[in-house]
């Protein structure tokens, strides 16, 4: 299955699942000695390695960060090719003064904000989601 391209159909149909604990991102130059089956994602730049892990977990290995989120999953199946989805709910989110970054999975779309926003963008999404 790939997933749904229609945008008002994966508006209608979304809703958002607030994940438990606090997350951060972080940046390390090397995997060594990081046990990726503890790392939520990994994403590979020039500049670094970034890893999105839970808050706990970056304060045991003692990596810095300054950014403490909320996670949030859209229950979605959009396809990686579906156009808008992520311009309208990030609009909903930025209208409301809730910034927000994107990270786009295989099945679902998922969403950081900061964590003393997270119940303000949860009804955001769900007003968006209803149309209202």
């Amino acid at each position: 299955m790939t997933g749904e391209t229609d945008l008002s159909k994966l508006i209608k149909s979304m809703t958002a699942e607030l994940n438990a604990g606090e997350y951060v991102f972080c940046k390390t130059a090397t995997l060594q000695g990081i046990d990726i089956s503890e790392v939520l994602c990994v994403f590979k730049e020039a500049e670094a390695i970034t890893l999105v892990l839970k808050k706990e977990i970056a304060d045991r290995w003692q990596l810095p960060y300054h950014y403490i989120a909320a996670w949030i999953s859209l229950k979605v199946h959009s396809s990686l090719a579906a156009v808008g989805l992520t311009a309208a709910f990030s609009t909903a989110l930025a209208e409301q003064g809730i910034s927000c970054n994107v990270m786009a999975a295989y099945y679902h779309d998922h969403i950081f904000v900061d964590a003393k926003n997270a119940e303000k963008a949860m009804e955001v999404l769900k007003k968006f989601s209803a149309g209202i």
